[in-house]
C-alpha cells in the first residue's frame, strides 16, 4: 500500500501592511461648487401612483367657487389698510400693495413645497413640488393658471398708472413682477435654481479605486505579532 504523505503547507505571513502604502491610492477630489446650478425635480412611476391615490386638496381649492375672487378681495383690503396709515401717499400706497401681493404669492405658490396636511396619504409624492406645480396635476395653460398669471400683470398696470409713471417706482414694480412671473413659465416647470450650490453627493469622489480607511490606525511596529501557520497545526 502506498502511504499518503501530508502535503507541506508553506508558512503564511499575514503581517499587516504599513498604512503609508495605502495613502497613494486614497487620493481624492474634494467637493465642487458652482455659482449657479439648475436642478430638475423628476418623477417616477411610484410617485405618480401615490399622487393619484387620493385627491390633493392642497391644490384643488384654486378651482373652487370664490377662489379667484379672493385675490381681488385681498388686494382691495390691503389697499384700504395701507391707505389708513397716516401720511401715506397714493404712489407709495400702490407700490406697496403691488410688492406685498407679489411677495405673498411667490411665497405661497413658488417657495413652500409639499402638503401641509395629510402628507402621509400620498407617500411623500408632493414633498419636492411647489403649490404651482401641484395645481391641475402639473398641466400648463389651465384656466386657474391663466388667472393666477394675469392678476399680477393687471395689478402692475394699475400701480404703474396710479404712480404717474414714475421711472423709479416703475423699475421696482417691473423687477418684482418679473421675479414673480418667471417661476410660472412652462419652461421652468420642476426646475430649481440654486445659488452657490455644493456637490452634496456625500464623501469626496475617489480618483483611484481603493478601500476607505478603517478609522483606527493600523500598527506597523509592535502590537500583535504575525501569525505563522505551519504543517504542525494540521496534525
Amino acid at each position: 500500500m502506498q502511504s499518503h504523505r501530508p502535503t507541506a503547507i508553506q508558512p503564511l505571513d499575514i503581517t499587516p501592511q504599513p498604512r503609508s502604502s495605502l495613502s497613494t491610492s486614497m487620493n481624492s477630489r474634494g467637493r465642487s461648487s458652482s455659482l449657479l446650478k439648475v436642478e430638475h425635480v423628476g418623477s417616477s412611476t411610484v410617485e405618480d401612483l401615490d399622487q393619484n391615490t387620493y385627491v390633493n386638496n392642497n391644490a384643488n381649492w384654486v378651482d373652487a367657487k370664490g377662489a379667484w375672487l379672493i385675490h381681488v378681495v385681498l388686494i382691495c383690503v390691503g389697499k384700504i389698510i395701507i391707505d389708513a396709515i397716516p401720511g401715506m401717499e397714493p404712489q407709495v400706497s400702490w407700490t406697496l400693495v403691488n410688492l406685498v401681493y407679489l411677495a405673498l404669492s411667490y411665497l405661497m405658490f413658488h417657495w413652500v413645497t409639499g402638503i401641509p396636511f395629510q402628507s402621509d396619504m400620498h407617500g411623500g409624492a408632493y414633498d419636492d413640488l411647489t403649490l404651482w406645480e401641484q395645481i391641475d396635476d402639473g398641466a400648463q395653460y389651465t384656466p386657474a393658471k391663466k388667472w393666477l398669471f394675469s392678476v399680477p400683470c393687471v395689478l402692475f398696470l394699475a400701480s404703474t398708472h396710479y404712480t404717474n409713471y414714475n421711472p423709479w417706482l416703475f423699475g421696482v414694480n417691473l423687477c418684482a413682477l418679473i421675479f414673480a412671473l418667471l417661476p410660472k413659465l412652462p419652461q421652468l416647470h420642476r426646475q430649481r435654481v440654486r445659488f452657490l450650490a455644493d456637490d452634496r453627493s456625500g464623501a469626496s469622489t475617489p480618483v483611484t479605486l481603493s478601500f476607505p480607511p478603517s478609522g483606527a490606525s493600523t500598527p506597523v511596529n509592535g502590537g500583535t505579532p504575525p501569525v505563522i501557520i505551519t504543517e504542525s497545526h494540521f496534525r
